[in-house]
């Protein structure tokens, strides 16, 4: 029985980008096409198998680690991205400025749909949701160069609006106004997860 469940909701692809160097900056390049690997996008800096574990998993690994890398890509929706900003008291915010991957349009309260849920794209690439991707202070820094001021207003204004963290589960080519459908898991959410989570 399939375990994954496709849905009515479908988004449009927006925006597409790479971060070349996170050394350098989280400020992203955009293209109108990209061919995409199990390794994540081409040139990306968050990309390949392996990464370093990061803040994100402080609880379960030394920072440095090298663990399976979930987070090669950074999805957002256009929708809260417009929030954010509009919070920000910002007209707009450029993807490029928080190191989007891809931005999608049409899938309300994105930044919450279910861990495992795939994006499927209409020539098949898969691309397989990890977790909520928490906002932190690089952004800001980026915001800050190209509106000063408003750099500090960006990680309280993004929480919960911050997009999720993604992998490449199948390879292929993704453009600018591709429909991508989603996929969630045909799971009942566990009756512990509160008490969990309290604990």
């Amino acid at each position: 029985m399939p375990a994954l469940k496709p849905t009515s909701f479908t988004a449009r692809i927006t925006w597409l980008g790479h971060v070349p160097s996170r050394v350098a900056s989280l400020r992203a390049v955009s293209a109108q096409a990209v061919e995409v690997t199990l390794n994540g996008f081409p040139d990306e800096d968050h990309g390949g198998p392996p990464r370093p574990s990061c803040v994100r998993v402080r609880s379960q690994y030394t920072p440095g680690t090298e663990i399976r890398n979930t987070r090669q890509l950074s999805i957002l929706s256009a929708e809260e991205l417009a929030q954010t900003a509009a919070s920000m008291g910002l007209d707009g915010i450029d993807p490029a400025w928080v190191g989007a991957s891809i931005v999608i349009k049409g899938i309300p309260d994105f930044t919450q749909v279910p861990p495992a849920s795939r994006l499927m794209s209409e020539r098949g690439v898969g691309i397989a949701i990890d977790i909520e991707n928490r906002p932190c202070i690089f952004p800001g820094k980026e915001i800050e160069e190209e509106a000063h001021g408003f750099g500090k207003l960006y990680k309280p204004a993004a929480k919960g609006r911050r997009g999720v963290t993604a992998w490449v589960e199948h390879g292929g080519q993704l453009a600018v106004g591709d429909v991508l459908t989603l996929h969630v898991p045909d799971q009942p959410v566990w009756p512990h997860l509160e008490a969990a989570r309290a604990g």
